[in-house]
């Protein structure tokens, strides 16, 4: 994928927040490509998953999805977007404070990547 412009950059973020915010998992999952993998602290308390990490849209669809029943006020206020060659970071507020959220992209444009980091509490500890 040749480097991000700044009009797609904000773009898939306006339409990645707003999907959030609807609770519209499948306009959501549109942005990743079949394969992608997604990891985050919070999959290691959720889902159980040791390695915080899971692959496929079928997995990482499963875990949202529990993720917006038990969080049913979900919303995101985004706060900042940031370019680079062939990924992007999304800095916003959500549930549990300020996150930031990076998407690389394959060549069709798709996610095919993606890592979330949350604020941490007191002494570097995780929130809860």
């Amino acid at each position: 994928m040749p480097t991000l412009t700044t009009t797609f950059a904000r773009s898939f973020a306006q339409e990645w927040v707003a999907a959030w915010n609807r609770h519209d998992l499948d306009a959501v999952l549109a942005h990743y490509a079949e394969d992608f993998e997604f990891a985050s602290p919070l999959i290691r308390d959720i889902a159980g998953v040791e390695s915080g990490a899971l692959v496929g849209k079928a997995a990482v669809g499963a875990y949202w999805g529990l993720g917006l029943q038990r969080i049913p006020d979900l919303r995101f206020d985004l706060h900042d977007v940031l370019c680079g060659v062939d990924s992007l970071t999304l800095y916003y507020r959500g549930h549990r404070g300020m996150v930031a959220e990076t998407f690389q992209f394959g060549a069709d444009g798709k996610v095919v990547r993606a890592q979330a980091c949350y604020t941490c509490g007191e002494a570097g500890e995780g929130r809860s």
